[in-house]
């Protein structure tokens, strides 16, 4: 049997269309390895009725708010200047909907400005939340009761996630099928989407940066080396003589392409390395560490402790996929 997780997805008026089309991208093509979907979609929004783009034109959604009422997941698309970005107001029939999603155990997110309508509807009262840093100060002013963090990517609640602008709704949406389904499906999901498979989400929203020149972005292949090398003691001038650069300036490059140093890029990659390997693998702890290049178990385990917050074993235990067996 293949039941699929039912994602209710709400359009309101001033809709942004990345924000709508996001979860529906990504929880759509999240699938097993016999091609099966995992998610049911279901755009909806207050009646039934067509809502305007902030882009200037209509999407017609087939369903209305009662959708939200079996789903498992309720994701709050961002949007433009409306109601609840302007006065922090939202209409009652919306209100109702998240809050009784919300009461009887549903997961409720939002994507970017989507959680202006989440602290109207009083969800995120006294609990950690983000949106699109840019509606920071706003946020703040209308709704000073909800500990609101501009610089990470989405915060992860519970039972109530938040993400900032644009490209880290996927980051959540990703997030959250890799939570339900493990890495294997999550990572297909990206790849089939040609996205990055994995951000961490407390890494910081790329606030007025400057990009590097396009003759500065040369280490693209470097990091592919290193990738599949991740088992062996790579140091920093490994990774210099690689890129055919001296050590300072392979530094400042690699922060200018990746905004972290390449010694935190290694060691998220050997931990997003080994996370893969508890999944898919019945490999000994000890074995995964090697293989990660994380060393012993007890390196594996103190990395994984500080960067996740989880030991190997439990992680196992929560995310390990057991595949299905038919009955005869």
């Amino acid at each position: 049997m293949n039941e699929r997780h039912l994602v209710a997805i709400v359009a309101l008026e001033g809709v942004v269309p990345f924000d709508l089309g996001t979860p529906s991208q990504i929880f759509g093509t999240a699938r097993d390895d016999n091609g099966h979907r995992k998610y049911e979609i279901q755009v909806c929004s207050p009646g039934g009725r067509p809502v305007m783009t902030a882009a200037g034109y209509r999407v017609a959604p087939e369903h209305g708010l009662e959708a939200t009422e079996r789903a498992g997941t309720v994701v709050v698309s961002g949007i433009g200047s409306g109601s609840p970005v302007e006065t922090g107001s939202l209409d009652e029939e919306t209100r109702s909907a998240l809050r009784a999603a919300h009461a009887r155990g549903a997961r409720v997110m939002s994507v970017c400005t989507g959680a202006f309508v989440l602290a109207a509807a009083g969800l995120l009262d006294e609990r950690p939340a983000t949106t699109h840093w840019w509606w920071a100060e706003r946020f703040r002013e209308l709704f000073p009761q909800v500990k609101l963090d501009p610089d990470v990517l989405f915060v992860d609640d519970g039972d109530v996630l938040t993400s900032a602008g644009v490209g880290a709704g996927i980051d959540l949406c990703l997030h959250v099928v890799r939570t339900d389904f493990g890495s294997e499906v999550a990572n297909r999901a990206a790849r089939r989407s040609v996205v990055p498979p994995w951000r961490e989400g407390g890494q910081a929203q790329y606030i007025e940066r400057p990009l590097p020149r396009t003759a500065d972005v040369t280490l693209a292949g470097t990091r592919a080396w290193a990738q599949e090398r991740l088992d062996a003691p790579l140091s920093l001038q490994d990774l210099a003589e690689h890129a055919r650069m001296s050590v300072r300036t392979f530094t400042r490059r690699f922060r200018e392409e990746t905004g972290v140093s390449p010694a935190r890029w290694l060691l998220q990659r050997r931990v997003d390395h080994a996370r893969a390997l508890l999944e898919s693998t019945d490999l000994p702890v000890e074995v995964v560490a090697r293989r990660a290049g994380l060393g012993t178990a007890a390196g594996l385990r103190q990395h994984m402790q500080s960067t996740i917050g989880v030991a190997p074993s439990a992680y196992r235990r929560t995310f390990r996929v057991v595949p299905e067996v038919s009955g005869g």
